[in-house]
């Protein structure tokens, strides 16, 4: 059975406004690593934007075919094969992160799933890491808008674990593992992009 190549709008509409950002916080050679990469659009157009970057990709098995695709069709020596990652797994495919992006995830997530995220990167992060979380997020337990409320009610229709994270619990499970808020980005479609690094 031919495999097509997966497409998501969403990934189309905010890829640009977060290449902007990832310029300035990923400026120096380092390896990415992209948790829950999901069709591989995000890696392509970062890898394709950000030469000096290694972009590794990760997802659930299920998805890496996906990816792989996209892959093979931009050709980039700096953008790795995807490995299979899921956050509950006692082992990553990795030592050390330095960097590491992930989008579109932690509300799709159950609060379970999202401690186990933090638990984990606590064991792989470097003393000098620099995370870049893009999503929607409630503050002060408010939705921003009513567009993320419907979202909010769509996402727990479809999954009663999964659903928009209030910023406050993922800043406690940030400090929880010594990273500290550099910067908190408004993006297009009542979206945030937070820059996180471990304390120096």
């Amino acid at each position: 059975m031919t495999i097509q190549k997966p497409f998501s709008q969403a990934c189309e509409n905010n890829k640009e406004p977060i290449l902007q950002i990832l310029k300035t916080v990923f400026d120096q050679p380092m390896t990415v690593w992209e948790i829950g990469s999901g069709t591989g659009q995000h890696a392509c157009h970062f890898a394709g934007n950000l030469p000096h970057l290694t972009w590794q990709p990760t997802d659930r098995p299920e998805n890496l075919p996906g990816i792989h695709l996209w892959r093979d069709a931009v050709q980039l020596a700096n953008l790795l094969p995807p490995l299979s990652l899921d956050v509950a797994d006692l082992q990553w495919p990795c030592a050390r992160i330095d960097a590491l992006f992930t989008a579109n995830t932690l509300h799709i997530m159950s609060s379970a799933e999202v401690g186990l995220l933090f638990k984990r990167l606590a064991n792989y992060l470097s003393a000098e890491a620099t995370l870049c979380i893009y999503g929607p997020f409630n503050y002060a337990g408010a939705y921003t808008s009513e567009s993320n409320a419907r979202f909010d009610l769509w996402l727990k229709e479809r999954d009663e674990r999964s659903g928009i994270k209030d910023f406050e619990t993922i800043m406690g499970l940030a400090a929880a593992i010594g990273l500290t808020l550099q910067a908190d980005h408004a993006m297009p479609a009542n979206n945030r992009l937070l820059v996180l690094q471990t304390k120096i």
